[in-house]
């Protein structure tokens, strides 16, 4: 299984706390001690790796079809103006992530990154529509042949790290991994909504890269 480089610190992190917790214990004649810290040590080595690992994930085929851009369940389909970077009506897919879904993001449609943002700001509770206007996320525009989406990384009141590794200008192909959500807990898609035609429905869970939300309208 792959890991994400972005965890490798954490992951590392944890055995050299512990490790050296274990040690310090051991050496005052703690074995008792130095067992717990053993045995936490490889819970929270484990719970990383657990974490940061980035599964290999097949795009459908089908060039109409739109996917998910994150794991998780939709706990929301709403139909809002988007103004800041589309400039139209749409449909804003919001994805909730738990601590053990994959947390590596991927590019709902191939296309080229037009737009890129973070945003600070504040620290609401991610099941609050305001969230999505107001906390800290980032911002990430891909313009397909066909139409074009916004995918918002949003952070909740606990969790307070998103990122992204791509350039403006580059090259996506549908799946292509974009970002990853560290503790983060909701990603919003925003689709045009005289483009597209939503498949997916509140409750449904969804995989990164795979799953379809949508697909482009045959007119």
């Amino acid at each position: 299984m792959r890991i994400v480089s972005d965890g490798y610190s954490l992951i590392l992190g944890s055995v050299a706390l512990f490790g050296s917790l274990a040690a310090v214990a051991a050496f005052l004649g703690h074995s008792a001690g130095a067992g717990v810290f053993i045995a936490l040590g490889v819970i929270a080595t484990a719970f990383f790796l657990y974490f940061f690992r980035d599964p290999e994930r097949t795009a459908p085929a089908d060039a109409s079809s739109i996917v998910s851009g994150a794991d998780g369940i939709i706990r929301a389909i709403e139909n809002i103006r988007e103004e800041k970077y589309l400039n139209t009506d749409t449909v804003r897919i919001s994805i909730f992530l738990n601590p053990f879904d994959v947390h590596v993001n991927r590019s709902p449609l191939g296309g080229v990154v037009k737009g890129l943002a973070y945003t600070p700001g504040k620290h609401l509770l991610t099941i609050s529509n305001a969230s999505s206007e107001h906390n800290e996320h980032s911002s990430i525009l891909v313009e397909g042949e066909s139409t074009k989406c916004l995918v918002k990384q949003i952070v909740g009141p606990v969790v307070r790290r998103v990122v992204y590794w791509l350039e403006m200008e580059q090259n996506l192909s549908k799946g292509d991994r974009i970002g990853m959500m560290k503790f983060g807990s909701r990603m919003d898609i925003y689709l045009p909504a005289s483009d597209v035609e939503v498949i997916v429905k509140k409750g449904d869970r969804v995989r990164a890269g795979e799953s379809v939300i949508a697909t482009l309208r045959k007119d």
